[in-house]
């Protein structure tokens, strides 16, 4: 393995900064980062998306693990310090420069990938539901495993009845397994953010048959945005949806946080 220099010594070499712009905190702890890297199974050889990757400390502990690295940054400013990890591991590396919300994440890697990313706390919900998204499954990346604000990552794996249970939980779960994987204290980021955050991993479930993902969306939208009121109420402007609960047995009095990720899937189902 190439001798490398300490993560914080990179930092100051190259006079970077966490942007809060850009959802940026560093994560140095290098025991850590090998084991998030571990987290998906063994990668050596396989391909690997990293979203972010700033001085690239995940970078170098999925390139340690024998990895096949693609790393989309942003940020101008982390690219000399991630061509030293790409001069270090010739040929394992490919960095390119942009935004992860306006590319084409499968035409760029062109074969089955794992995703690993401490995704920038501004654009990581909506990466992970773009993942999840579409009518075609499964997908092309074989796990997603991503650091999120702890908040975040207990809302994707919430079961019906937990207060952290929405829509969220339902769009990782209907075609996905997930877990909360590992929890990271505050202190191990640089700066440390004012929350703590977790890594969750996702692996492609069998797809439901007969259930369309834009239907499954409008009907979480429908129930969770007034999750307060009953369902009898907060599915009665989605044609056909209480006619659905009445032929699945489900009590239009129940609210939508009672519901399991079964039930949303069922009355997709009727709906689709």
């Amino acid at each position: 393995m190439p001798d490398l220099p300490p993560l914080r010594e990179v930092i100051a070499a190259h006079g970077l900064s966490a942007s809060r712009a850009l959802g940026q905190n560093f994560l140095l702890d290098e025991q850590l980062l090998a084991r998030i890297a571990a987290i998906p199974g063994e990668l050596s050889g396989r391909a690997v998306l990293e979203i972010g990757p700033g001085p690239g400390g995940l970078t170098r502990a999925l390139l340690r693990a024998g990895a096949r690295v693609t790393a989309i940054e942003r940020d101008a400013r982390c690219l000399p310090a991630l061509a030293d990890l790409s001069n270090a591991f010739p040929g394992h590396l490919r960095v390119i420069e942009g935004d992860a919300l306006a590319l084409d994440h499968v035409a760029i890697m062109g074969e089955p990938f794992a995703v690993l990313a401490n995704l920038p706390y501004n654009i990581g919900t909506e990466l992970f539901t773009r993942w999840l998204s579409g009518e075609d499954w499964p997908p092309a990346w074989t796990s997603l495993t991503l650091m999120f604000q702890q908040e975040v990552a207990r809302r994707i794996v919430a079961q019906a009845g937990d207060a952290e249970y929405g829509r969220l939980a339902v769009w990782a779960q209907w075609r996905a397994t997930a877990r909360l994987a590992m929890k990271v204290h505050r202190s191990a980021f640089t700066p440390p953010p004012k929350v703590m955050s977790a890594v969750v991993h996702l692996v492609p479930a069998p797809m439901p048959p007969g259930i369309s993902a834009r239907i499954l969306e409008q009907v979480t939208q429908a129930a969770f945005g007034q999750r307060r009121k009953m369902l009898r109420q907060s599915l009665k402007a989605l044609p056909g949806a209480l006619a659905a609960l009445e032929t699945l047995g489900i009590d239009p009095q129940r609210r939508a946080e009672t519901l399991s990720v079964v039930e949303f899937g069922g009355i997709a189902r009727a709906l689709t």
